[in-house]
């Protein structure tokens, strides 16, 4: 028998669909990835919440009434040899909790006798390419037996709502999950410091890729079914490109690198940043802005508590890096004004342009909104200094016990007029996911030290 923490939540969302509605979930198909290869797959995360099914080609349905229903691969021994195990129809109601189950070639003929007579039919919008038309067809056949007396659901509501919501706290079984993914992830980072400094130690030729193969062992080993995203590992300049995939550029002595990875753990992200010096010592200027996005990170984490906004941490981590890009020389004061004009006219956009953090879950970039539901009227306007646009703010999401969100500031400093040179190419983020707590904020991903001295510890032994 499966976790029963899916079929509570099935129940909580059959609650929200009202006594005449019903919700259909697809899990993600099969893809392609040339000729008769496929890419890896992985489940959809709505489904896969909803079921701990990690199958291709099965769909869920659920009722107001609280009824749920599953389509799925029928039993195939032929196919099974070639494939691997099918749970099958027949033994998915005991292994999952479902009320029942048909094989997924009964979808096209079941799915309109479920639809007839509900209210509303709910599914995830804008998330299955195809799935509107999909029920769209379905609707149609129930449309041309109105004469018969049956009726057709009159609302199309979006599932993405409800889910997102549930989404966004995160239970105990959840959050464990989270950590122990966070561990091995950690193991990972820890890895591929060492080997950094251990090779070019040896006088040996580092790449790029030489540390990812070490995340990558590490994370497998460990128990982890993927990495959560493409690994971002970038030498020198490379730190430079937020969103670099680590290739076949060398590591070389005296640089910095940049390592952004984190596995999947049973469905779970991970999501860790570090950077460090290739050889295992800082340089002074590297270590002055190290110090100042470390210091802007344990800013933001002050910041990360229950009652707090989404966005105090973004605010406590510009304040203290608006600050620190005066002190060093990266912002002339003559030319830019005080701390409080740097951060009112975005002049820190140069050298840090992106949010502090984003919520963490299933998803790398995880679902949920970043705006208070309960003051989501509440607008008023304002005129980016930079672009000119003008940008509608609403208050951002007051964070509760078990929203769980990295927190990630950065420099990133490209040659340009006025930049001193001694602070060029240098590329720095740290990043760690955060469990918010009635006492403030739980950080999960700390295995992997973050203070330079304790960095350079490490890459020594």
């Amino acid at each position: 028998m499966t976790e029963p923490i899916y079929a509570e939540r099935r129940k909580r969302v059959a609650a929200q669909l009202g006594k005449d509605g019903i919700a259909v979930i697809p899990t993600a198909p099969e893809r392609i990835r040339n000729r008769d290869s496929d890419y890896p797959y992985r489940h959809d995360s709505y489904f896969y919440y909803l079921t701990g099914f990690t199958e291709p080609n099965a769909w869920l349905v659920i009722t107001g009434d609280g009824r749920s229903t599953l389509f799925c691969a029928p039993k195939d021994m032929e196919r099974e040899i070639w494939d691997g195990y099918r749970l099958g129809p027949e033994a998915a109601p005991q292994a999952l909790g479902v009320d029942a189950a048909h094989s997924i070639i009964e979808l096209d003929a079941q799915l309109p006798k479920l639809l007839e007579n509900r209210e509303a039919v709910w599914f995830p919008f804008a998330t299955h390419e195809g799935l509107e038309s999909r029920i769209g067809g379905w609707l149609n056949q129930i449309r041309a037996r109105v004469r018969y007396g049956a009726l057709c659901p009159e609302q199309q509501r979006d599932l993405c709502a409800v889910l997102d919501e549930m989404r966004l706290v995160k239970d105990a079984h959840e959050q464990d999950i989270m950590r122990r993914a966070a561990q091995i992830s950690a193991r990972g980072h820890v890895r591929a410091m060492k080997l950094a400094a251990r090779m070019l130690r040896g006088g040996k030729d580092v790449r790029e890729f030489h540390l990812d193969a070490e995340l990558l062992h590490e994370f497998r080993f460990g128990g982890s079914q993927y990495s959560a995203y493409s690994s971002i590992v970038a030498a020198g300049a490379n730190a430079c490109v937020l969103h670099y995939r680590s290739d076949t550029a060398p590591v070389r002595d005296g640089e910095l690198v940049l390592i952004d990875a984190g596995c999947e753990l049973d469905g779970y992200a991970s999501d860790i940043t570090r950077t460090f010096p290739a050889n295992g010592k800082f340089s002074g200027p590297q270590r002055a802005l190290y110090e100042l996005v470390l210091a802007s990170q344990q800013a933001a984490i002050a910041a990360t508590r229950v009652g707090a906004r989404f966005t105090d941490p973004h605010d406590a981590t510009v304040k203290v890096l608006a600050q620190g890009m005066l002190d060093v020389g990266l912002l002339d004061s003559g030319k830019v004004g005080t701390v409080d004009d740097v951060i009112e006219k975005r002049a820190y956009f140069q050298f840090y342009m992106h949010r502090t953090g984003h919520w963490l879950g299933m998803d790398v970039h995880d679902c949920g909104s970043y705006v208070e539901p309960s003051q989501v009227g509440e607008v008023s306007e304002r005129k980016d200094p930079l672009s000119g646009e003008i940008i509608k703010n609403r208050p951002s999401r007051i964070l509760k016990p078990g929203m769980v969100l990295t927190i990630e500031p950065g420099l990133y400093v490209r040659p340009a007029e006025g930049v001193p040179e001694q602070f060029h190419h240098i590329g720095i983020r740290i990043e760690d996911d955060a469990i918010v707590t009635d006492a403030g904020c739980e950080l999960i991903t700390r295995g992997v030290p973050v203070e330079p001295d304790e960095i350079e510890a490490l890459m020594r032994a």
